[in-house]
This record gives structure tokens, sequence and C-alpha cells, in this order.
């Protein structure tokens, strides 16, 4: 026994039917997030927060070597 399980769908001219030989089917809305062109995204750290951490960081330096000198004396 065979078992078909693709169903054809309703003809064209029925209720919820294809479209009519001939047609092109309506295209697909675009409201979608890619349409419009594409806005630059920046690669890196930006400016201030790099300058903020190498601020940290040379403090913590000059910290401990002001502490390093203290102790030799």
């Amino acid at each position: 026994m065979s078992f078909d399980n693709t169903d054809p769908g309703p003809d064209p001219g029925e209720p919820g039917g294809g479209v009519p030989p001939g047609q092109t089917p309506p295209a697909e809305s675009s409201t979608g997030s890619g349409t419009g062109p594409r806005q630059e995204t920046s690669r890196g750290w930006a400016k201030g927060p790099l300058l903020i951490i190498l601020a940290i960081a040379a403090c913590f330096a000059a910290f401990f070597l002001v502490y390093a000198i203290i102790l030799m004396l």
C-alpha cells in the first residue's frame, strides 16, 4: 500500500487558492531591520574608556614604584 502525503492545495480559482497562471505572487513585506543603508560601526575601544583604564594602570604602577623605593630606604 502506498500513501501520497503531498497535498496539491486548492485550485487557483477557489478561495485561498494560488496565484492565477501568468501572474506574479505578491512580494514579501519589507518591515525587517535589514532594510536601508547600513550604519557603520566603530571598531576597537573608544578613546575615553581607554584613557581612563591607562590612567588607573599608571597610578597603580606609580604607587608600587614609590612603595618599593620607600622600602629600600
